[in-house]
C-alpha cells in the first residue's frame, strides 16, 4: 500500500518521518507531504484551503499512487476528507490520527468555539501575511505536556506558521463514509489539543478509535505505537 502522510498546522511532512520509516519497514511505500506554505520562505498570504487539497490530489496523481491510505494528522483532517473524494478511485482507506473530522460547511477556526474562534479571526487579520503562529508555552502545555522540555523547544523550533485561510475555510463535501472504503481513527491517549473528544471524531465517521500512547504529538514521541496501529487498521 501507499501511505500519504498529511500533517497538522505549523507542521511539515517531517513530522511524519518516524512512522514513515516504520511503514516502508513493514514494506509499504510512505509519502509525507508538506502542504504549501509551510516550508520556511514560503509566501503564505494569498493560499486558500482548496490550495491544500489540490495539492494532495495533485501529488498522489502525478505520482499515479493507487492502493492509497490517506493519513491526516490534527488539522488535516480536513483537506483529506475533501482530497479523499477526488481520490476515491485510488484509496485503500483512509485514517484520521488525533484528527479533526469536520463536518459539511465547517471551518477549523468554526470547530473551535466562539471565543477561540474570534482569537483566531483576530489574530489572522492582525498579522502581515495572515497566518497564525503557536506560542511555545501553549504548544508545550498542550500539544506535548508532560514531555522533557529539550524535545519540546527541539520539536517547536521546527514549527512555521500556519496559512490563516486553512483555518478559516470549509469544505463542502459528504462524510468520508460515504466513499465506500475502510475508514479508522487513531487517537493518542492524552490528547489536549482536539477541538471535540476524539471518541466523538470518531463516531462522526461511524467507527470507534484505536488507541495509541502519548499526546498530540505522538507521532514524533511514540511512532512505533503510531505505525503499528495505523497497518493494523490498513488490514
Amino acid at each position: 500500500m501507499n501511505f500519504v502522510l498529511i500533517p497538522g498546522a505549523w507542521h511539515g511532512g517531517w513530522s511524519w518521518h518516524p512512522v514513515g520509516h516504520r511503514l516502508r519497514a513493514a514494506g509499504h511505500n510512505a509519502l509525507a507531504l508538506t502542504l504549501p506554505g509551510l516550508s520556511m520562505g514560503d509566501d503564505p498570504s494569498e493560499l486558500r484551503l482548496t490550495d491544500a487539497v489540490e495539492h494532495i490530489v495533485a501529488e498522489v496523481e502525478r505520482r499515479d499512487l493507487r492502493d492509497v491510505v490517506l493519513v491526516g494528522h490534527s488539522f488535516a483532517g480536513i483537506p483529506i476528507t475533501a482530497a479523499a473524494h477526488r481520490l476515491a478511485g485510488r484509496l485503500a482507506g483512509i485514517r484520521y490520527f488525533s484528527a479533526f473530522i469536520p463536518r459539511r460547511g465547517e471551518s477549523m477556526t468554526d470547530a473551535m468555539g466562539p471565543e477561540m474562534g474570534a482569537y483566531l479571526r483576530g489574530a489572522i487579520g492582525a498579522s502581515p501575511q495572515r497566518t497564525i503562529e503557536v506560542d511555545f508555552a501553549s504548544f508545550g502545555a498542550q500539544l506535548m505536556q508532560g514531555e522533557p522540555g529539550a524535545l519540546q523547544r527541539l520539536v517547536y523550533d521546527q514549527l512555521v506558521p500556519q496559512p490563516g485561510a486553512y483555518m478559516l475555510d470549509a469544505i463542502d463535501v459528504d462524510g468520508v463514509e460515504t466513499l465506500g472504503v475502510p475508514i479508522a481513527y487513531v487517537l493518542a491517549e492524552h490528547d489536549l489539543a482536539l477541538a471535540a473528544p476524539g471518541v466523538e471524531l470518531a463516531a462522526r465517521v461511524g467507527v470507534e478509535p484505536i488507541m495509541v500512547p502519548g499526546t498530540h504529538e505522538a507521532l514524533l514521541t511514540h511512532p512505533d505505537e503510531v505505525a503499528k496501529a495505523l497497518l493494523n487498521a490498513a488490514g
